[in-house]
């Protein structure tokens, strides 16, 4: 009886209707944890999405359209965010040389050192997922790509 618990609601119209609400309430459950642990460091989800791109594409600078593409919230504004990430010294901005009308991203090293302290910390990202086996976890990723239809 978890979700219904935890909502306060006795009934649904149907299960697929429950696992549409568990799956929202359980991503608004997961973030707000990841955001616990963010918050220390004064990132936002987004933010920290971001420098995790750019330290992946490191040393290749990435424009902000390529960033937006591989965001998990592709509703983001990146721009907007990669200029509150260059205000904390996090990234680097400069023209793109190919094409003028893009702008290179880059990571800096106070945006690695960033990384490298919320990576030690990694135990408390991945206790929100504990309660799950390794063999449930491989279930939980093959449901969630069949949903998506990328299976």
């Amino acid at each position: 009886m978890g979700l219904e618990k935890d909502i306060q609601q006795s009934s649904f119209s149907g299960q697929n209707q429950k696992a549409t609400i568990n799956l929202i309430y359980t991503y608004h459950w997961v973030t707000e944890r990841i955001k616990n642990i963010l918050h220390e460091e004064d990132i936002t989800l987004q933010q920290y999405n971001i420098l995790r791109i750019l330290r992946g594409s490191d040393p290749m600078p990435l424009s902000t359209l390529m960033i937006r593409e591989r965001m998990l919230d592709k509703m983001s504004d990146t721009s907007r965010i990669v200029d509150r990430l260059l205000l904390k010294k996090l990234v680097s901005k400069c023209l793109c040389n190919s094409d003028k009308r893009l702008v290179d991203v880059s990571i800096t090293d106070d945006g690695k050192a960033m990384l490298q302290r919320i990576d030690a910390r990694d135990h408390e990202m991945r206790s929100v997922m504990e309660k799950l086996t390794e063999e449930e976890l491989i279930t939980l990723n093959k449901l969630l790509d069949k949903l998506r239809g990328s299976e």
